[in-house]
Formats: structure tokens, sequence, C-alpha cells
């Protein structure tokens, strides 16, 4: 598994926060794309509770509808005991390749985030890139500050990247 934190200015907008990270699966296996685990209809609440968010945030869902326009309502819980209300409407979900959603703490937020992520062939190996677009400059550089964002969302996509593992392990390509 190979991780790539990017956060180059030169390269993004001020109001935007962009990471990487190539792990060694290729999107597809065999007959089945890991992501059909990863972000199946059926099981996602599931599957997302074991990986979403930074190292040691734990998740409750409140409601959840994957599919455009439906909505996660959900609370993480950070290792603190700090409970952080969390909202996601779902705006593009285009699997193998994207997945689209804004992101606020409840429906209305005017902070609200959006944020894309891809999922790209990289050889043998799988890209994923979680580029996250806030309202202002001044709200992104709040949020990499007071909830070190940054951090946040390269232990995200590490959390996914272990859990792909898992999942192929246990003989997803199956």
């Amino acid at each position: 598994m190979h991780a790539i934190a990017v956060q180059d200015p030169a390269k993004h907008s001020p109001d935007e926060q962009i990471q990487r990270q190539v792990f060694g699966h290729p999107r597809r296996l065999g007959n089945a794309d890991w992501l059909d685990g990863a972000f199946s209809a059926g099981d996602l609440m599931m599957h997302l509770s074991r990986w979403w968010g930074p190292e040691g945030f734990t998740t409750t869902t409140r409601a959840f509808d994957f599919r455009v326009g439906g909505e996660w309502v959900f609370v993480m819980h950070g290792p603190d005991g700090t409970d952080y209300q969390e909202w996601i409407r779902w705006t593009e979900i285009a699997p193998p390749e994207r997945i689209a959603l804004l992101h606020g703490e409840f429906r209305g937020d005017p902070n609200a985030f959006e944020s894309v992520i891809t999922f790209a062939p990289d050889g043998v190996a799988t890209r994923i890139e979680m580029r996250t677009v806030f309202p202002t400059k001044e709200l992104r550089d709040e949020v990499v500050e007071k909830y070190h964002a940054i951090e946040g969302g390269q232990q995200t996509l590490s959390k996914l990247a272990a859990y792909v593992t898992e999942l192929v392990r246990k003989g997803v390509e199956n």
C-alpha cells in the first residue's frame, strides 16, 4: 500500500483541499470491483462504519439513503468523547469511478462543502483522489486548523485502503 498526501497550494484553488492515495489493488479484481464491496448499497452503512473518518473516530447512523439526492445523517464520535453531528447528501454516484457529495453539520448548513471522490486504475493499483471545495478560503482554513481536516482526510483514505485490503483478503474478488 502506497499513500500519497497532496496539499500543494500551487495546484489547486485556495478554497480546495485535495488528498490522494494509491494502494496496491486494481479497481477490478476478476469479475468484480472491490468497490462493489466498499460501496454496495445493501451493506454500505456497515462498510462505511469500518473506514469513514479519522483514526479513533466511530460513527452512529441516524438515517441512510444511498442514492442521488439521498442523505446520510450520522454522528461521528471523537476519541476524546466529542460528538460531531454530520449530514451528507449524495449528489453523484457512478461506481466504480466516482462519488460526489455535499457534507455539512445539518441539512441546509451554509458552510457545507462539496467533495468528489474518484477511483482510477493506476497500473495494477488504484488511485483515489478526494477533492473538497469549501464555500470560502476562510472556511477551508478554519476547518484545516480547528478540525485538522488534512490529517483527517489522509487518515480516512488510509482506513479505506486498509479496509479494501481486508475485503480482498476475504475474497471479494470471487
